[in-house]
């Protein structure tokens, strides 16, 4: 009796992992460099990220090296303030 609980608690449980990794495959970035716009300020001064900024730096994450390919972004993105503030927001920032 105890093993087919096991089984069903094993069977429950890859059931949720399923579920779980396809909420992930919903929730996929739209890669929108006007996203990242919080962090102009911090960018092209030398005042630190807000909040908001560090969250659109990390949703953006997976698009950093679209951008940084993107010859009229990569003047922005590519720079020695955006990479502080990247790093200031914990996420490192992309080898392209």
């Amino acid at each position: 009796m105890k093993a087919s609980y096991s089984y069903i608690a094993i069977a429950l449980c890859l059931v949720v992992v399923v579920l779980l990794g396809k909420a992930d495959v919903a929730m996929a970035v739209t890669c929108n460099p006007t996203e990242l716009s919080p962090c102009a300020g911090a960018i092209t001064s030398s005042t630190p990220p807000s909040t908001i900024c560090c969250t659109k730096i990390k949703q953006q994450k997976p698009c950093l090296c679209q951008y940084l390919n993107n010859p009229n972004l990569k003047k922005f993105v590519n720079t020695p303030n955006a990479r502080k503030v990247a790093r200031t927001c914990g996420t490192p920032f992309p080898k392209c």
